[in-house]
């Protein structure tokens, strides 16, 4: 199962998006602390997020806390940025990879980057746009990642398949 790590995230709409992009394709969504917003029961429903229990959400006081809990993590991980050397068009994608996505306003941390040089991937994009909205890359890098994968459980036709 793809596995969706936003490390810090601020913005809860992002999140409610990405959300929405786990529950429709069946991923594991990590949020790595601090976040910018609630997500105990009381603030999902407040915020009408009626997909929320089709996602398996965990979450981290940090990564060393997601890493010790899921050692698995490191052998899978993309983390995608802006500063990336290669397209994410170049990554070795399985159904079991580990997506990481910093914070909107800071991206990954360095260090984090660092240790995972070769596992660095960016969307491509005109050099004076600064990024994409982060729950879009998600989108994009999930789609993928689950396209060389084959859609693993997912429906590859809707009703108009039936004419």
């Amino acid at each position: 199962m793809l596995n969706v790590v936003l490390v810090e995230p601020e913005i809860p709409q992002n999140c409610g998006n990405i959300a929405r992009t786990c529950a429709a394709t069946g991923s594991r969504l990590h949020l790595v602390r601090p976040l910018g917003f609630d997500i105990s029961d009381r603030a999902v429903k407040r915020a009408g997020l009626d997909y929320w229990h089709l996602v398996e959400v965990f979450d981290y006081e940090n990564l060393d806390a997601l890493f010790q809990r899921h050692p698995e993590a490191a052998a899978g991980a993309w983390l995608t940025t802006t500063k990336a050397p290669r397209s994410y068009q170049e990554a070795d994608f399985c159904a079991d990879s580990w997506l990481f996505f910093g914070k909107e306003t800071a991206g990954l941390p360095l260090a984090f980057r660092e240790k995972f040089r070769d596992r660095c991937i960016r969307l491509p994009m005109r050099p004076d746009a600064r990024s994409l909205n982060l729950s879009n890359t998600v989108a994009v890098c999930v789609y993928e990642a689950l396209r060389q994968a084959g859609f693993p459980g997912l429906q590859d036709a809707g009703e108009m398949a039936q004419g």
